[in-house]
């Protein structure tokens, strides 16, 4: 089975913080680079976050640098993304995406990449 679940979004105020959970099969997980994306109203799916294989390297938005940590849990086989001083602008539905590793080093074109994307959990951040 493939699958992705996102959980851990919600309301938070500004300079706030959020861990967002993707929960992945194992088939998924065992072979896949991942990352995070998220999409505003209106506006097109966004790279935010992106990690390798083993989780040694990973790449960040330059909106985000700083601010969100990407990791992966084997064990798990989970996915997350901790976000710290959260901004307005933040806000948007995040979702979770197993990504080919050749697409995985450039945030702003890792959606090309993705093979399967979870459904999404939302994050709203008020000022």
């Amino acid at each position: 089975q493939v699958q992705l679940v996102e959980s851990g979004g919600g309301s938070v105020q500004a300079g706030g913080s959020l861990r967002l959970s993707c929960a992945a099969s194992r088939n998924i997980y065992n072979s896949y680079c991942l990352g995070w994306f998220r999409q505003a109203p209106g506006k097109d799916r966004d790279g935010v976050a992106t990690i390798s294989f083993n989780g040694a390297t990973t790449f960040y938005a330059d909106s985000v640098q700083g601010r969100f940590t990407i990791s992966r849990d084997n064990a798990e086989a989970a996915l997350y993304l901790q976000m710290n001083s959260l901004k307005p602008e933040d806000t948007a539905k995040y979702y979770c995406g197993a990504v080919s590793c050749a697409y995985y080093g450039d945030t702003r074109t890792a959606s090309s990449g993705v093979r399967y994307w979870g459904q999404g959990t939302q994050v709203t951040v008020s000022s």
